[in-house]
């Protein structure tokens, strides 16, 4: 998927359809010339049902409709016949979608397995036959009742990506890279910062045919959890990761700040998110020899409090295997 086929936030406008009206009718055929009433109900508007697709990974059907009526209920008719029902609109989004009141921007609910339904606009009911409203003091009665108006909701759309796996790091850490390596994504490659502007989703395939998920999540930046560069945007995609990876250069000034910033940026944000497995990968290891790398361990030991780290190189295939191991450990 390229990067402009993703569409993680969208707002759409849902209308339902009206009830259909009921008949006034009265009964007539050959030698009955005053029969009862025998109108039939109008039939129900169409809803506007959502519905979870776990075929679908971005939102990009609806950034060009967005708008979106279904249809009107018959009218009721002679011989109590009911109207038909109006046609139901399903919009099928993919698995990890919040909807949201755009106007309270308050959460409805939320689309997390396949073929969930929900109905974000109720169709009219259809107005009920002068059949119904017959009585021993009023035996032909010539009125019936209309159908009722459908819904009008403006809702919000925001997906956040469903993944085992969520790489976590500054602008320009390795992360595409990674991915690029460990799965067969093909994200967008470049040595400058914000290469990544959406996430990318890759599937890890590991032994005996088993496999698992992984998101590259756009670079985190000091400030992210207050809005600050598109923060929230990157930030809430990590929520629905079971298991975080945090990616730091072995040429980093500083990797522990850097950690501890990146855990800041986090919890400032949502302080669940500390709660979720965590691993400290430090990448581009292979311009390391063995003497700086056994050094850089004893510092890591001491400032990273026990946090488990391991060291790997992308380009040089360093330590991969042992990563896709850690990762279906703690996944398991």
């Amino acid at each position: 998927m390229t990067e402009g086929n993703f569409v993680d936030y969208v707002k759409i406008y849902a209308t339902s359809g009206k009830g259909g009206k009921g008949s006034v009718h009265l009964h007539r055929e050959k030698f009955i010339t005053k029969g009862g009433p025998d109108g039939g109900d109008g039939g129900r508007g169409g809803h506007i049902i959502l519905r979870g697709n776990q075929n679908q990974w971005t939102l990009l059907t609806y950034k060009y409709k967005r708008h979106f009526k279904a249809g009107h209920g018959g009218h009721g008719s002679k011989s109590r016949s009911s109207g038909a029902d109006g046609d139901d609109v399903y919009l099928d989004v993919p698995l990890g979608t919040v909807i949201r009141d755009t106007e309270t921007n308050a959460i409805l609910l939320e689309i997390t397995e396949h073929n969930q339904e929900h109905i974000i606009a109720k169709g009219g009911i259809g107005g009920r036959g002068n059949w119904h409203f017959r009585s021993a003091t009023n035996q032909t009665p010539r009125y019936a009742q209309s159908g009722k108006e459908g819904e009008e909701k403006q809702i919000t759309l925001e997906l956040k990506v469903l993944a085992d796996v969520g790489l976590v790091g500054f602008p320009n850490a390795g992360k595409s890279t990674l991915l690029s390596v460990i799965t067969t994504a093909k994200p967008k490659i470049a040595d400058y910062e914000f290469t990544t502007l959406k996430p990318n989703l890759g599937i890890v395939k590991y032994r005996d045919f088993q496999s698992f998920v992984m998101a590259d999540i756009p670079g985190i930046i000091e400030g992210a959890a207050e809005g600050k560069g598109l923060g929230h945007y990157f930030l809430r995609h990590i929520e629905r990761n079971a298991t975080l990876l945090f990616l730091i250069p072995a040429d980093s000034d500083d990797i522990s700040k850097e950690y501890n910033i990146l855990l800041d940026e986090l919890r400032r944000y949502n302080e669940e998110l500390l709660h979720k497995e965590r691993l400290i990968v430090i990448s581009k290891s292979d311009m390391l020899d063995d003497e700086l790398e056994a050094e850089m361990r004893t510092e890591l030991d001491k400032d990273l409090n026990g946090a488990p780290y391991i060291f790997i190189s992308s380009v040089a295939q360093k330590g991969i295997t042992e990563l896709k191991d850690k990762l279906w450990k703690m996944l398991n």
